[in-house]
């Protein structure tokens, strides 16, 4: 069974001064926080949910892929 530690997870500051965390593979697995580590505590709880839904639909969560961030000059 997949974990969290799986995937590329990405935290950031928003525009509203609370972080979000999410994982660019799967749509839909992003959650919000006061502070880094809440966000990630809410993301988590999402992952967990989305892991559910594919196994109950039978499927298995995609593979992890590197997460390539390039500078736009």
């Amino acid at each position: 069974m997949k974990s969290l530690q799986d995937y590329t997870t990405v935290i950031r500051p928003d525009n509203n001064g609370i972080f979000a965390a999410y994982i660019p593979l799967l749509s839909g697995c992003h959650a919000w926080g006061q502070t880094p580590d809440e966000a990630r505590a809410e993301l988590i709880y999402v992952f967990e949910m989305i892991q559910e839904e594919y196994k109950e639909e039978g499927r298995s969560l995609p593979e992890d892929v590197e997460l390539v961030i390039a500078n736009a000059s």
